[in-house]
This record gives C-alpha cells, sequence and structure tokens, in this order.
C-alpha cells in the first residue's frame, strides 16, 4: 500500500469507532502533535487521548491529500462531540510522516470554526 492508502484506510478505521484498528497503522513510538497544544508520545498516550477526545467516532471530511515521499498532508472538516453531546466544527490540516509504511508523526493545525 502506498502512504495515502494506509491514511485512508486508518481513518476509515476512525470513523468507524475502531481506534484499536486505527492504531495498528502507527509506530508503537508515535508522536502526536497539536501545534499550540499538545504534543502526545506513543500509541498508549494516542490511545488515551482518543478515548476522551471521540466518546463517539468523529466526523470528517478531507477535502485535500497530497502525498510526497514520506509525508501525507489531509485537510478538511471535523465535528467532534463532547461528553454533554455538543458538537464542535473545526478546519484541520493533518501532516503525517510515514516510515516503514507506518504512520510515525502527525503535526496538526485544528482551527474551531
Amino acid at each position: 500500500m502506498t502512504n495515502k492508502e494506509i491514511l485512508e484506510k486508518a481513518n476509515s478505521a476512525i470513523v468507524k469507532g475502531d481506534y484499536e484498528g486505527f492504531l495498528t497503522f502507527c509506530a508503537d513510538d508515535v508522536r502526536w502533535i497539536f501545534v499550540g497544544d499538545q504534543t502526545l508520545h506513543g500509541k498508549e498516550e494516542v490511545r488515551q487521548y482518543m478515548a476522551k477526545a471521540y466518546l463517539e467516532p468523529p466526523n470528517f471530511s478531507v477535502e485535500t491529500i497530497v502525498a510526497e515521499g514520506e509525508f501525507v498532508t489531509a485537510i478538511g472538516k471535523i465535528q467532534i462531540k463532547d461528553e454533554d453531546g455538543q458538537s464542535s466544527d473545526s478546519s484541520y490540516c493533518d501532516v503525517w510522516r510515514f516510515q516503514n509504511q507506518k504512520m510515525v508523526e502527525l503535526k496538526a493545525f485544528v482551527i474551531p470554526d
């Protein structure tokens, strides 16, 4: 699979609420950088983040996806519900870095709409 195809399959798992399936596409030492917010280190921190942030699977659409070498950039919209059932809409730009067909780093730019 290409890196782009890997990301598409990983995103499909998240939409279905299959967070463990998503994590199979990540390296054990994956790093998620939410620019201006926080950084997660390793699958366990990502797992804990998804358990809190994605009480329901997020609803997102990818408007543009660009793959070049070890990087895949996805630009789109995401809607996440909080514990009170309130939705928040944001625009995002995710820059993923791949190594050996695993996602090793995410640099996420998320801006509330």
